[in-house]
């Protein structure tokens, strides 16, 4: 009997066929061979007949070259951060596509000559947060402090409080990152009470600089006393402020986050911020201060080493410039129109178990914690979490007493038609 393993189709053949062919100039040679030399061990071991080859490859193919796959975030948690934090305006997507290729990021189309990188979306900045005499970006916030230590307070004395010795996520540390640089901590006061007498006997000839952290991950309550920016600022030295979630100006729904305008006009030398979170713009750090300190910051070298690329540049830009992006947009939907969507999509699904329920979102992202966002949510199966989950377009929600619940605070308007055949799917 002829061994059937020798009508498996050969690789040069499958990659000629015209559609694992298109495939291959649109995802990468490589990555397409690898998906045929698959299939083609899964039916050397029996696992599916010769014939079934190329319909195999074929099905097997991702969308694109990248592995990450867009999920659909019902979560409830505007600022996801294991869903990559916020996500981006349909103008930030347009300029990282139109950035793709040569552009002026360093260049002057006038002139011909070199000019000053990521000029217009630090121009963007600047005239969102007019307080700052000096504005400047980094990869993101914890490169931020990094600069600050690395230029203000080399080889001197940072003084914080013990309260806000903080851990920013996945194991590090704002100690650990600070004494990375060679700067000391000069720990003042307790967990729950420091007071601005205790940042006062802490100075000397040593200390670079005072450093104010926003716990925005967590809340410490009872009896408790922090020092206010306004007193540190009457200390005489300079003042770092990190505020941590990006917030630009006051926002009426977040009254206790801390914000750059209002920190610069207390008196912070310069104020550091997270561009992926409450700007709802793509993963960066941003310094505002003082011009001549933040131009030591720029001038820096290892300003060199933390600056972002121009995809990061244009997003931060049309994020700045563009319509309300997405996390501002969920922060400020209404509740009387999130309940109506939910009753909407609850009905067309009511054959799967599906209701309209209260809910109640977050912020997420490490800002403002312990506020409360009333939301609406379509209630289903718990089953339904891991179908949706393992399902395309992945759809991620969270299971509530044996129920798995799709906030709407966190899916728009124009995604609630996918939300509704995604949940089909599974049914």
């Amino acid at each position: 009997m002829p061994d059937p393993r020798r009508a498996i189709p050969r690789t040069d053949a499958l990659l000629a066929e015209s559609g694992i062919a298109k495939a291959a100039a649109e995802l990468g040679r490589d990555l397409v061979k690898s998906v045929v030399q698959d299939v083609q061990r899964a039916a050397r071991a029996g696992e599916l007949a010769p014939a079934d080859v190329a319909a195999t490859v074929l099905a097997r193919l991702p969308g694109s070259a990248s592995s990450l796959r867009p999920v659909l975030n019902a979560t409830g948690v505007v600022v996801h951060t294991n869903l990559g934090r916020a996500p981006l305006s349909a103008a930030a997507l347009d300029a990282l596509v139109a950035a793709g290729g040569a552009t002026d990021v360093e260049f002057d189309l006038a002139t011909g000559d070199r000019a000053r990188r990521g000029r217009s979306a630090l121009a963007a900045l600047a005239a969102a947060v007019p307080d700052a005499g000096g504005v400047h970006v980094v990869n993101n916030n914890a490169a931020a402090l990094l600069l600050c230590a690395l230029a203000m307070a080399p080889g001197r004395e940072i003084v914080v409080s013990r309260g806000e010795l903080v851990e920013i996520g996945d194991g590090f540390r704002i100690p650990d990152l600070l004494e990375s640089t060679g700067s000391r901590l000069r720990e003042v006061g307790t967990t729950n009470r420091t007071t601005a007498g205790d940042y006062a006997a802490a100075l000397g000839p040593d200390t670079g600089f005072v450093l104010k952290v926003h716990p925005s991950n967590y809340r410490v309550t009872g009896f408790t006393a922090e020092a206010s920016l306004e007193e540190l600022a009457q200390l005489g030295v300079p003042v770092v402020a990190d505020i941590g979630s990006g917030l630009l100006a006051p926002h009426p729904l977040l009254p206790d986050e801390p914000d750059a305008a209002t920190a610069l006009r207390a008196g912070a030398t310069v104020v550091t911020a997270s561009g992926d979170k409450l700007l709802g713009g793509p993963q960066a750090g941003l310094l505002f201060g003082e011009k001549d300190v933040v131009e030591r910051l720029r001038r820096h070298p290892a300003a060199r080493a933390l600056r972002v690329d121009k995809l990061t540049l244009a997003a931060l830009e049309a994020t700045l410039r563009g319509p309300v992006p997405p996390v501002r947009a969920a922060l400020e939907a209404s509740v009387e129109d999130l309940r109506r969507r939910a009753e909407t999509l609850a009905e067309s699904l009511r054959d799967f178990g599906a209701e309209a329920v209260a809910s109640t979102a977050a912020v997420g992202g490490g800002g403002a914690p312990g506020v409360e966002l009333p939301s609406a949510a379509v209630s289903l199966p718990a089953r339904f979490a891991a179908a949706l989950r393992t399902g395309e377009p992945p759809v991620v929600g969270r299971v509530v007493r044996d129920r798995c619940l799709l906030d709407l605070r966190t899916v728009r308007p124009d995604e609630d038609a996918k939300l509704r055949e995604a949940v089909r799917r599974c049914g």
